[in-house]
């Protein structure tokens, strides 16, 4: 499984970029079957390229919008991952709210992971999975030290207990889920993911590691992200 490393030359770069793959997996989709589905991420760099969608122009219709992970709190917290996209961007775009399914993470980690599992049954391969990088290495909310559903008998979705970071419960698309995906593209920034980076280069066993469709896996950096020579 490849992993093709993107380094931006500076924060316009890599944000335009962003927005191209972005694009590129859109008109791909629309081409080959009609519709284009999205798996979100969480967090303030993927936060920065929905500020940008919502000043584009897309045909809105066709988009469905999935998420990678959601925090067990009440809907419409401020550190939901389904807030962020509502008011960086969903709100301003002519998304029918049919084509949107957040996790209904406010249920408690068990019962959410198990209402989002079915909510995804029949549904065939994601075409673009966007996610992020932790300082620890961690992806949607699969941490190290925890089990990340790799194996073919895993859950689409899984309940997350005792997360490194609150709130401790949460529920995330497995590692198996989530590489069921046309093309997934991590969005790294920031000086803190360094290490995590490095660590996923030389090999480590790191959870963002753990996603692996067939196609491969995009990770965009901006510079302060990037350690080590390409």
């Amino acid at each position: 499984m490849a992993t093709r490393w993107h380094v931006a030359e500076s924060e316009a770069n890599w944000l335009s970029r962003a927005l191209a793959f972005i694009h590129a997996a859109e008109a791909a989709a629309l081409a080959d079957h009609g519709q284009f589905s999205i798996v979100l991420a969480g967090g303030s760099t993927p936060g920065r390229v929905y500020q940008a969608l919502a000043g584009e122009s897309h045909d809105w219709s066709r988009w469905q919008v999935w998420y990678g992970d959601e925090r067990c709190l009440p809907p419409g917290h401020s550190e939901r991952n389904s807030t962020l996209a509502d008011e960086s961007w969903l709100k301003r775009a002519a998304i029918p709210g049919v084509n949107i399914y957040p996790i209904p993470a406010e249920l408690g980690a068990s019962i959410g992971a198990e209402a989002y599992a079915r909510t995804l049954t029949g549904k065939g391969p994601f075409d673009l999975v966007l996610l992020g990088l932790g300082e620890d290495g961690h992806t949607a909310s699969l941490f190290p030290g925890h089990a990340w559903g790799e194996t073919a008998d895993t859950p689409d979705a899984l309940p997350v207990f005792d997360a490194p970071k609150p709130p401790p419960e949460r529920v995330s698309l497995s590692a198996r889920r989530l590489s069921d995906a046309r093309r997934v593209l991590f969005l790294v920034a920031g000086a803190g993911k360094r290490e995590a980076v490095a660590a996923w280069r030389r090999g480590e066993a790191i959870p963002a590691a753990s996603i692996r469709p067939a196609a491969g896996v995009d990770v965009l950096l901006d510079q302060s992200a990037y350690g080590g020579k390409s």
